[in-house]
């Protein structure tokens, strides 16, 4: 099983919102007996709360649910078991980054190398932006929706060679 995991700040809005979305397409595409998704936060802030009112109202008006979501802490065994390590911004990837040290010590590159920034799989440079500051989940949305699909495609590929 290919593990992915999306990781953002709360764990409250954009991973939840590409977990959930990485789900429904992951399904839609036949993927689901190879790849499995989850997200998680950084930060401990908001462990447990359920996902932020407005991000489940922007899946909402995608046809998608949150219901049954609440934040987690990324953990060890996610940075040992996950195939691949999606980050929303350069905060939360050197936050990854110093988790996977302090867990690993010199031997954190085979955890490092697997964490990707979202808008890297479509070719981008740049950060999802964080809703919870800007108040622009339409924005964060379509980065992400653009980001899981792009990956969705990339799943493809690599298992229709299996």
């Amino acid at each position: 099983m290919y593990k992915i995991i999306f990781v953002c700040l709360g764990n409250i809005c954009r991973s939840p919102m590409a977990e959930i979305l990485m789900r429904d397409l992951i399904e839609k595409k036949g993927l689901s007996a190879f790849v499995s998704v989850s997200s998680a936060a950084t930060s401990r802030e908001e462990n447990g709360n359920p996902v932020y009112p407005e991000a489940a109202r922007t899946l909402a008006a995608h046809g998608l649910s949150s219901k049954g979501k609440y934040s987690v802490l990324l953990t060890k065994q996610d940075l040992e078991e996950s195939d691949l390590i999606v980050v929303m911004d350069g905060g939360n990837k050197r936050s990854v980054e110093r988790m996977a040290e302090r867990y690993f010590g010199s031997d954190a590159g085979h955890c490092t190398q697997k964490i990707r920034s979202m808008k890297s799989f479509c070719g981008k440079d740049g950060d999802v932006a964080d809703p919870w500051y800007t108040g622009d989940f339409d924005s964060a949305w379509q980065d992400i929706s653009e980001g899981c699909n792009a990956i969705c495609r990339y799943l493809q590929e690599k298992f229709n060679e299996v």
